[in-house]
């Protein structure tokens, strides 16, 4: 063997034993809405199993998945606090600490998940997570939530007029309330925690979730129809605490970064594989699956370029620019 891989060789295994010699014994709890069995929880798995190889064991990461901690806003203010390390969410749940985060929630901005990950892997992705250190807390990566289809109890929905007269429930934001009017449905934000049991009381009639969610959650228990709209795509932050981030040592702060993006390589890869199972899994769960023709989504494009425009002005041109400029190298 050559003396230059011998000693790259070396290099390597002395920086990660000295990344393990620098760890102290600390323990993070991490959190999500997402129940077991959902891929961002099989990327927490990842990150934890990471951290401790990385670390030789001295940081444990302590997994709390299906919102037993609290709902997204009350994490975040604990995350700001200190009190509960990392969490992962909606990238677009973050709008109510940073506005251009709204972006994310923007209808059919993204046609296939290779440009979401262009795009949120990029520059553009890069500078949205820096804006949220002022707030208290390090966006570390972003992982796979996935593209959000619709779910209702009242009927098949196979054009766009369909929608209309639905109670569904969104994502407390206000672009969600919004598109969701614009197609003449009736929105209720509420969160994630709460949409299982108001579907089975019938305070709503549908809701829309990417299908691992529809199927992680067994909303086909107490849904008849869904419909592939795709209509949004979700990237989902994984983020951690600024007040805890700021006792970590380099090292250790390398150990969780290195293990965040590591992670995202094999969580992105089972929210793929796992869209394709849960399709199989809610139809033999009872759900009715619909699909729309090509000149009903240009239907419902054609309807949300309203919804676009307007908060295209409260994000920002230059957040929507930006990202419009990413979109165009990708599809290069």
């Amino acid at each position: 063997m050559k003396r230059s891989v011998l000693k790259a060789i070396a290099v390597a295994v002395a920086v990660a034993a000295f990344g393990v010699a620098s760890a102290q014994e600390r323990t993070i709890k991490f959190t999500t809405q997402n129940p077991e069995g959902h891929p961002i929880v099989a990327g927490m798995h990842k990150f934890a199993d990471i951290v401790a190889a990385k670390s030789g064991g001295k940081i444990k990461v302590n997994l709390f998945p299906g919102g037993v901690l609290g709902g997204d806003g009350p994490v975040i203010s604990a995350m700001q606090g200190g009190t509960i390390e990392m969490a992962s969410m909606n990238s677009s749940y973050l709008a109510g600490q940073v506005k251009e985060f709204a972006i994310f929630d923007f209808p059919f901005m993204f046609s296939n998940s290779k440009e979401a990950d262009a795009v949120v892997d990029g520059p553009f992705g890069k500078q949205m997570h820096a804006k949220l250190e002022p707030k208290g807390v390090i966006g570390l990566t972003y992982w796979e939530l996935g593209f959000r289809n619709i779910t209702n109890n009242k009927r098949p929905i196979v054009k766009v007029e369909d929608i209309a007269g639905l109670k569904l429930r969104v994502i407390p934001t206000p672009i969600n309330v919004d598109w969701v009017k614009t197609l003449g449905a009736n929105p209720t934000p509420m969160t994630f925690g709460e949409v299982y049991a108001a579907l089975e009381q019938g305070a709503i009639d549908g809701q829309e979730n990417p299908l691992t969610v529809i199927s992680a959650n067994k909303l086909f228990e107490v849904q008849k129809y869904v419909t592939l709209t795709n209509h949004q795509y979700n990237p989902q932050s994984v983020l951690i605490s600024k007040k805890f981030w700021d006792t970590l040592s380099p090292a250790e702060k390398k150990i969780i970064s290195d293990a965040a993006v590591e992670s995202t390589v094999y969580q992105r890869q089972q929210a793929r594989v796992q869209a394709t199972t849960a399709l199989e899994t809610v139809k033999k769960g009872g759900m009715q699956v619909t699909e729309l023709s090509a000149a009903e989504v240009d239907k419902l494009r054609e309807k949300m370029r309203p919804v676009i425009a307007k908060f295209a002005v409260s994000v920002g041109q230059e957040t929507v620019k930006g990202l419009q400029e990413e979109l165009a190298k990708a599809r290069k």
